[in-house]
């Protein structure tokens, strides 16, 4: 998937850049290097859990857990199934994390 697929996927979603971090479980500033297609002059790939992770969200699955599969109701939009996932509570508990702390997080999911 190039830089400008994975930024026409989101916006083919109606996602803003922040959403479409929450949707895949990344960092904003993740969800940025793959629209840029590079990290510090090098190129990235994406990679392949987060391709199979797009599609996934593309047909309206919203999760995984090794039996059931979530799914997107009908008629809602992938942006207010995020909203409610707020609302019960399911943020990233990273949020304070360290700026070198989620450097290394960067690097990790980057690897």
């Amino acid at each position: 998937m190039s830089a400008d697929a994975f930024k026409a996927w989101r916006r083919k979603l109606g996602l803003s850049q922040k959403e479409a971090a929450k949707a895949l479980g990344l960092k904003l500033r993740i969800i940025q290097y793959y629209e840029k297609g590079q990290r510090d002059g090098k190129a990235i790939v994406i990679p392949r859990s987060v391709r199979l992770a797009c599609q996934a969200l593309m047909t309206g699955i919203l999760d995984y857990d090794g039996q059931t599969i979530s799914v997107l109701p009908e008629g809602k939009t992938l942006a207010s199934a995020l909203g409610k996932e707020k609302d019960r509570g399911e943020e990233r508990a990273d949020d304070d994390d360290s700026d070198a702390v989620r450097d290394e997080a960067d690097a990790a999911e980057l690897a």
